[in-house]
């Protein structure tokens, strides 16, 4: 599997936030990753579907919307622009049929799974998704310092994707920086969501590309190998 780089506008200067986009996309960004937070769920509000809307206005990149949300079913058809729509595993009774709900609306489907929560749950279902995501920090808030005992989690994953000739991506989410991205994609991990260590507070576009495609060099660096 091929290296996926996707930013996240949590830790984006919302001020600039146009062209932080722009400039990770000039630097080699796969998609946007967009935080949707509801104060419930997790004690914090970020974006919303217009946040999405507006992006396809300077952005050919996919959107991701990583739904951290309660009410998930309810949500998922505002999100139905967004490229690939992410729940949250401990949200949902019934993961069959938000699946399915999400092919409906014409996404692709992902999937995260909190630093206490078991990943195998997710075994049913792995041929019908196209990303699993790995949290490494509690979802809520940017910054938070990553948690090295979840990678276990993308190592199972890596090994039950070739085992069983799958497709879905491995990604790993909060704390992603030049220190753990090594070790998340020795792990197993293709799919690196950073904020954090990617824009710069104030925002300098070349602070942010020079940062993503040093991420970028090391995730390639420390792969591992599908064959």
């Amino acid at each position: 599997m091929s290296i996926h780089l996707s930013p996240s506008i949590l830790a984006a200067d919302t001020m600039q936030l146009g062209n932080a986009v722009t400039a990770v996309a000039s630097a080699g960004a796969h998609s946007i990753h967009v935080d949707v937070m509801d104060g419930h769920y997790v004690a914090n509000i970020a974006f919303s579907p217009k946040t999405i809307d507006d992006l396809r206005a300077i952005t050919h990149l996919p959107l991701h919307a990583h739904l951290e949300v309660a009410n998930t079913p309810q949500c998922i058809p505002l999100f139905e622009s967004a490229d690939l729509v992410i729940v949250q595993e401990d949200t949902v009774a019934d993961l069959e049929a938000v699946i399915t709900q999400i092919q409906n609306c014409g996404a692709r489907v992902g999937v995260a799974v909190n630093p206490d929560r078991p990943v195998k749950r997710l075994a049913p279902w792995l041929a019908h998704l196209d990303l699993v995501l790995v949290m490494a920090v509690e979802p809520g808030f940017g910054g938070q310092p990553f948690r090295a005992a979840v990678l276990h989690k993308a190592t199972w994953l890596w090994e039950e994707r070739r085992r069983l000739n799958l497709h879905f991506d491995i990604g790993i989410d909060g704390g992603v920086g030049l220190q753990t991205v090594g070790p998340a994609a020795a792990a197993g991990v293709d799919c690196f969501v950073a904020g954090s260590a990617i824009f710069s507070q104030p925002f300098d576009s070349g602070v942010a590309a020079a940062n993503l495609t040093r991420l970028g060099e090391l995730a390639i660096e420390h792969s591992r190998d599908d064959a």
